[in-house]
């Protein structure tokens, strides 16, 4: 299994974090191999996650087809 399919495997699961990758499948560059699965159409977000120890590290999710984003730059109105 290459380093893209493990991880569109564990997206398919929940969300990942750049650690996630380097523990599961020895991946350095998370950022890159998101990008290749954006650009054979999968739509996966990004979002700031804080771990326990203080950092702020990427955490990307796969959207699912006919799930929605939110969007959190706009106010919601209820």
């Amino acid at each position: 299994m290459t380093q893209t399919e493990w991880i569109l495997d564990a997206l398919q699961r929940g969300p990942i974090t750049p650690i996630d990758a380097l523990n599961g499948c020895g991946c350095f560059r998370l950022g890159a191999r998101i990008h290749d699965l954006r650009q054979q159409g999968h739509v996966i977000t990004t979002e700031n996650y804080h771990t326990p120890s203080g950092k702020v590290v990427a955490r990307y999710r796969l959207v699912k087809p006919g799930q929605q984003t939110l969007n959190l730059e706009e106010p919601c109105h209820l």
